[in-house]
């Protein structure tokens, strides 16, 4: 879906322990730079190639990659999309989140218990081969060198400026991004929606849910239209007045 000129939220939907599940990476590009915020699952790169393509854009072309947070359906795909490029991708993340992205750390949410609780909740029906690859998987994930760190506050000089901010909660380094032209919010985690309705995070999913939920208050500052969800889309409401009642709340 173009949200406005030079930025697109693409949708990445797979079948993923019997239910689909959709999630929305963002695009932007201007004439000298093409950007992507967050890599999807790994194994998704077909997936992510086929919803770039459908912007008339070619993921080999990709100039950086941003990455809000270091889980896994963020981070999946990133060094399978480096290798595919044909020239180098700069990586951008906070300094908290890279030692987890490259690998210097275990991501922090899959702990050995996490991982347990995981493998056991597959269906039965799931083959025992698929099982213990998804273990392996939790248990080793995909990782990536993060070549550039950028701070809250700061503005990357491409398409139209995208401001850094400071969103922490969900991971301890949690980012999001705004899109100065078009007034867009890339929320990352920090934000859902849920049945069109803009929501919070959910304290099942963040690390710290106090500080995930004080964080938001450094969005009030930005003027806001739209916000993209990883999980759930895009939210076009008054964004200002509900973010406000969700910190509020």
């Amino acid at each position: 879906m173009q949200l406005d000129k030079g930025i697109q939220m693409l949708q990445v939907s797979s079948n993923i322990m019997g239910q689909t599940e959709s999630i929305h990476p963002t695009l932007m590009w201007d004439e000298d730079n093409m950007i992507l915020v967050d890599t999807a699952y790994p194994g998704q790169l077909s997936l992510l190639h086929e919803a770039i393509l459908s912007t008339g854009l070619n993921l080999h072309n990709l100039t950086s990659i941003i990455i809000t947070h270091q889980d896994l359906d963020h981070i999946g795909s990133l060094a399978d999309i480096i290798q595919a490029s044909s020239s180098p991708v700069q990586v951008f993340a906070s300094s908290i989140e890279k030692p987890y992205i490259q690998g210097d750390k275990q991501l922090i949410k899959l702990t050995p218990e996490a991982i347990a609780q995981a493998v056991s909740s597959m269906p039965e029906s799931v083959p025992v081969e698929w099982r213990d690859a998804f273990r392996r998987t939790l248990e080793n994930p995909p990782k990536a060198a993060v070549n550039s760190t950028i701070a809250a506050g700061e503005e990357l000089p491409f398409c139209g400026g995208i401001v850094a901010i400071n969103t922490a909660g969900h991971t301890p380094g949690h980012l999001s991004f705004y899109h100065k032209t078009s007034q867009t919010l890339i929320a990352g985690d920090a934000l859902n929606v849920v049945s069109g309705e803009l929501q919070g995070p959910d304290p099942l999913y963040c690390h710290d849910f106090n500080m995930a939920k004080e964080s938001l208050k450094n969005l009030l500052p930005y003027d806001i239209k739209k916000v993209v969800c990883f999980h759930g889309g895009l939210y076009e409401g008054n964004c200002h007045q509900r973010i406000s009642e969700i910190c509020e709340s």
